[in-house]
């Protein structure tokens, strides 16, 4: 069986390569035609033998069995309920812990990256019958306690708990909330973004007591952009004069919002404020209490965020002592707090300080009882810890950096791969770790969705993906493929490359490099989700009209190390760059590429990282696309900024090296994108840099998307984008 499905495999991948088939239309690429089957909305449940999962209706919320793949039932459907209440569809729902009610989410209305408003409703399993979480408003970020009798959520800045008990009795628990000043219980708009949460409160053990963080962002300087009438969607209120949003925006360098945690008696209603001896400019992205319902857990980081520290806070005496310190040489990531995850008597902390990411299990003491994992490699994620028979299970590339495997190690050590195919795996465990869900891809195998148990046996493939691959398969289809080459400095880089189909190496191909090159990211992955639109796909479709695709992850990328990954510290964009402009001297040298024609693009960082490349006074790129980019540091938020860069006070010579900085030295023809409402990288950068360039008396293009954010979509406007782009490219490298 095995040797027939590495033949089916091989068969496959040849037809992808060499198969003369039908070109892609890059409408469809943008409208996602050719994406992959996935299963999504999964949620283990109690029993450790079965997970829900959303209907690809939204109607339904479906059983099923870990062991077996099977559905073993219908726990909520919209056409099968009691009472006067009914709801068309559901776009999420919240499980309470003890399975007997569920939170329906509908009407969802995003804010930003991780925030969102929405209608909830409470739903009796039993009776079948729902009911209006609130009759206040929409809500944020709802959360049950852990007995599943009461449900905690914010509105208005304020936080508000429904008791079921009685009768879904609501009550408001603060009331200083107000916009752009005070914001209870959610985090403001840089720590929502660089510490990737949107809920900061937290029930404890015994439901006695809610603990939340407080945001006071009075002083935070205020942010503005423009909103007009625009189309897709049409915003009426702007027909006669245009609009602004304002929002709080700390700058590097700027005011932060001061932070403090409250906690809450419900029994009492006293409110209580916790005595963190935490710095003036600290921070602290999460909270959560453990098994003793007297400990709140509380991490916190100093504004250069190389210091973590670990308190056990008191919610009813409001003392707090530190348990746990981590400092760091330079900084720490934001890996602890995104896989920070307590359980019965501990936590499990990552950390990177014998220089890779590793995992360490403590007691509530803060006593350190084991390092959990050990070795030259990453691990990427924790997914839990078995506390009877000392067992961990995490994700790791201990295979290489372009791979992740899924792992278990024991009380002795004893390490065990769960997943069984070469390139990129991901789980879901079932409550108790007993199976798992795993979805592995490879460069050149769309994703597959199987469930394992913990030994790693394959009980099932529930998606397979075939039909893409058959599609695709008629398709005319490059090859793609991972390299490794050293840099004129001795530096050894990870890359993948697409070619065009029916490719000769006695032919010469102009080049298309696309990097994100940020810190601690990868895109030089082997799995399918590489490049743009998954698969690589817009990669093919430009290989399909004679180009030669690349991607190179240079020095301050990740899965590589501590040292790798720090190395651009204090100097953002100096190494990037010149690691693209070494990858593009590399790509000179081989016989089938065009070395007068390269060009080189990329989006958010990537789009900074094109410029300073465009820029690093090597002249080897003819042309160039960046999109939302951020052009000085000096305009990007105060959080992710000074993680790496400090401040401009403290820096000024770092921050002087920048797109701006370097506007005099651009080589090759650009163009800019940019949203006119992004409310992360400001078009503001584009507006100086393109200003910077006019006085440098250097040509380009610039390209402006009314009313879109960060990700410029809406309507036709990612088609319009990716158009603009490739029409770039066939200017100025054909």
């Amino acid at each position: 069986m095995k040797r027939f499905s590495f033949l089916l495999s091989l068969l496959i991948a040849v037809s992808l390569n060499n198969f003369a088939g039908e070109d892609l239309n890059l409408n469809d690429l943008c409208r996602g035609v050719y994406s992959a089957q996935r299963i999504y909305g999964v949620t283990p449940m109690l029993d450790g033998e079965s997970y829900s999962q959303l209907s690809p209706d939204r109607k339904q919320i479906l059983q099923y069995s870990f062991k077996t793949g099977e559905q073993t039932g219908v726990i909520f459907d919209v056409n099968n309920t009691k009472g006067r209440l009914s709801i068309s569809s559901i776009d999420g729902y919240i499980m309470s812990p003890t399975e007997a009610h569920i939170l329906l989410k509908t009407e969802t209305k995003s804010i930003y990256r991780h925030s969102q408003t929405a209608v909830y409703y409470i739903y009796n399993v039993k009776n079948r019958t729902l009911a209006p979480l609130s009759d206040g408003g929409p809500q944020e970020v709802p959360l049950w306690s852990r007995d599943g009798n009461m449900v905690a959520f914010v509105r208005d800045n304020n936080l508000f708990l429904v008791k079921l008990l009685f009768d879904n009795a609501e009550s408001q628990i603060t009331k200083d909330g107000k916009f752009n000043e005070i914001i209870n219980g959610k985090p403001d708009w840089v720590n929502e973004e660089e510490f990737s949460f949107n809920r900061a409160f937290d029930f404890n053990a015994d439901n006695t007591m809610l603990a939340w963080i407080r945001y006071d962002e009075t002083k935070v300087p205020l942010y503005s952009f423009p909103w007009f009438k625009g189309f897709s969607p049409v915003k009426e209120e702007y027909a006669d004069y245009p609009g602004a949003y304002q929002y709080k925006y700390p700058i590097a360098g700027a005011q932060n919002s001061t932070v403090t945690v409250q906690t809450f008696d419900i029994k009492s209603r006293v409110i209580r404020d916790m005595k963190l001896p935490l710095d003036p400019d600290g921070y602290i992205p999460r909270i959560v209490f453990s098994s003793d319902p007297e400990k709140l857990l509380v991490l916190t980081q100093n504004r250069h965020q190389d210091r973590l520290d670990i308190y056990v806070a008191n919610p009813r005496s409001t003392e707090c002592r530190v348990i746990v310190r981590d400092q760091a040489e330079k900084y720490i990531t934001e890996d602890p707090y995104k896989n920070f995850l307590p359980h019965p008597g501990g936590f499990v902390l990552m950390s990177e300080r014998s220089g890779y990411n590793h995992l360490y299990l403590y007691e509530l003491t803060g006593t350190l009882k084991r390092q959990l994992t050990m070795g030259n490699f990453v691990v990427t994620n924790y997914y839990g810890y078995d506390e009877k028979t000392g067992t961990v299970y995490y994700a790791s590339n201990q295979e290489g950096p372009t791979r992740k495997a899924i792992y278990k190690s024991d009380a002795k050590g004893k390490v065990t791969k769960l997943s069984s195919q070469e390139g990129t795996n991901d789980a879901i465990f079932s409550t108790g770790c007993r199976y798992f869900m795993n979805t592995y891809s490879n460069l050149n195998t769309p994703p597959v969705t199987s469930l394992c148990d913990n030994n790693g046996k394959t009980l099932k493939v529930l998606i397979d993906n075939k039909e893409l691959q058959q599609t695709l398969s008629t398709k005319n289809i490059g090859e793609r493929r991972l390299f490794t080459f050293k840099t004129q400095d001795g530096i050894e880089l990870n890359g993948f490359m697409v070619l065009p189909p029916n490719f000769s190496e006695n032919k010469k191909y102009p080049v298309v490099m696309h990097q994100y090159s940020g810190p601690g990211s990868q895109q030089v992955l082997d799995s399918w989700n590489v490049g743009n639109m998954g698969g690589a796909l817009y990669e093919q479709y430009l290989a399909e009209q004679g180009y030669i695709c690349v991607c190179v992850d240079g020095r301050g990328t990740g899965g590589r190390g501590r040292d790798f990954e720090q190395c651009t510290y204090l100097k953002l964009g100096q190494l990037e760059s010149h690691d693209q402009v070494e990858a593009a001297i590399y790509l000179a040298t081989l016989p089938y590429v065009d070395k007068d024609h390269i060009g080189i693009w990329g989006w958010s960082y990537g789009g900074f990282n094109t410029l300073m490349s465009m820029s690093e006074g090597r002249p080897v790129f003819a042309c160039g696309v960046a999109v939302a980019p951020p052009t000085s540091w000096r305009y990007y938020d105060s959080i992710y900024t000074e993680r790496f860069m400090r401040t401009p006070n403290e820096n000024k010579e770092g921050y002087d090296v920048s797109p701006i900085g370097r506007a005099s030295q651009l080589s090759g023809h650009l163009l800019i994108c940019h949203g006119m409402a992004d409310d992360n990288v400001h078009f503001r950068n584009t507006a100086e840099y393109s200003e910077a360039l006019v006085q440098a008396d250097k040509d380009f293009r610039e390209l402006v998307y009314t009313n879109r954010n960060h990700s410029i979509y809406g309507g036709n406007t990612r088609i319009h984008l990716f158009r603009q782009i490739t029409s770039h490219f066939n200017e100025y490298l054909k």
